[in-house]
């Protein structure tokens, strides 16, 4: 087992977002995972991450929203994803997410590695 206290994650800059800190809280650099790793990602008012092109995903995500609401948009369909709500992204979906709220949305993320 390995125990990550939050106060020890170091905030990361996630690409093609903005106005967030995303932190990594498990993966194979910080402890040891293979299959998937996990963040979670503070989104500020007006916060978000710009439109992901379905060729550079190549990943499954699953964001949960533990605080707050996150808008996330695919090609077909826009969801606004509520506390305890969360969506499947399937690999080379490609989406992008909006907080349009005046609340900070903190939202577990979790990704596999391929």
């Amino acid at each position: 087992m390995k125990k990550v206290e939050l106060k020890d994650v170091a905030p990361y800059n996630a690409p093609l977002h903005f106005d967030m800190k995303a932190m990594k809280l498990h993966g194979t650099d910080v402890t040891g995972t293979k299959q998937f790793w996990m963040g979670m990602s503070y989104f500020l008012p007006g916060g978000g991450a710009e439109w992901a092109y379905e060729d550079n995903s190549p990943t499954e995500k699953v964001y949960f929203v533990l605080d707050g609401e996150i808008t996330v948009k695919s090609k077909t369909e826009e969801l606004v994803l509520k506390k305890g709500d969360s969506v499947f992204i399937e690999p080379n979906e490609g989406r992008s997410m909006i907080n349009n709220t005046n609340q900070i949305a903190t939202v577990l993320v979790v990704i596999s590695y391929n």
